[in-house]
């Protein structure tokens, strides 16, 4: 279960604060997105291409959230790391709908209305999320997004390899990068709250992702 923002204890540096919370609560700790279920096994081909669906809806829009945060961030310590990321992503949004249009068509699965509803909630929260006039928040979830897309990247990565798709190396800010945007940024306890609340409500929602693909996989049993 995801944990709620951990506010600092007077030691913890403010990138700190979020890249902790990405290794913890973040899809890299998510049992699914390492399982043989999802990469490997014998039904692999269809959970990826679920997962490849899923994500576009989820991230392959645009304005996505990296886009929408950028329209809210004044910060100067930020502008030349948002720059760098709204490209990156860019290049990550065309990934997603080469791979969705290379898996196919969607797995047949019991309840795909509720899916189908489940993910453009979470879409429209990501939204909202990103759209926040909270000095900070838009731009933590930004970092976030950013951080915790390597263990999304880890996944796509299979699936190109899967369906003969050749996809460039993720151009996104790297994690110093990120850090140091976020200690330059983070200036004031409210701001650095905003930062941690946006991070944390990003991570929940891909959480929520691949429990919804998790039971999905369940769902279709043998078939």
């Amino acid at each position: 279960m995801a944990s709620n923002a951990p506010m600092r204890d007077g030691t913890a540096r403010p990138a700190d604060v979020i890249t902790n919370l990405v290794s913890v609560d973040g899809s890299i700790t998510h049992r699914y997105v390492s399982s043989s279920d999802l990469l490997s096994g014998r039904f692999a081909a269809r959970n990826l291409a679920d997962a490849a669906h899923y994500l576009c809806t989820l991230h392959g829009r645009h304005p996505g959230v990296i886009d929408l945060a950028a329209t809210r961030t004044v910060h100067d310590a930020a502008r030349n790391w948002m720059i760098s990321a709204v490209d990156g992503f860019a290049a990550e949004r065309l990934i997603l709908t080469q791979l969705a249009v290379a898996a196919g068509p969607l797995p047949s699965t019991p309840g795909q209305p509720e899916s189908e509803a489940a993910v453009v909630g979470q879409r429209h929260a990501l939204d909202m999320l990103a759209r926040s006039d909270r000095d900070g928040c838009a731009l933590g979830a930004a970092a976030a997004l950013v951080l915790d897309w390597a263990a999304m990247r880890g996944v796509l990565d299979v699936s190109a390899k899967k369906w003969g798709v050749m996809i460039a190396q993720s151009a996104l800010p790297s994690t110093v990068e990120t850090r140091t945007m976020i200690e330059g940024v983070a200036g004031t306890p409210a701001v650095e709250r905003a930062m941690g609340f946006g991070a944390q409500q990003i991570l929940n929602q891909h959480r929520g992702l691949w429990d919804l693909l998790e039971a999905r996989h369940i769902a279709r049993g043998d078939y």
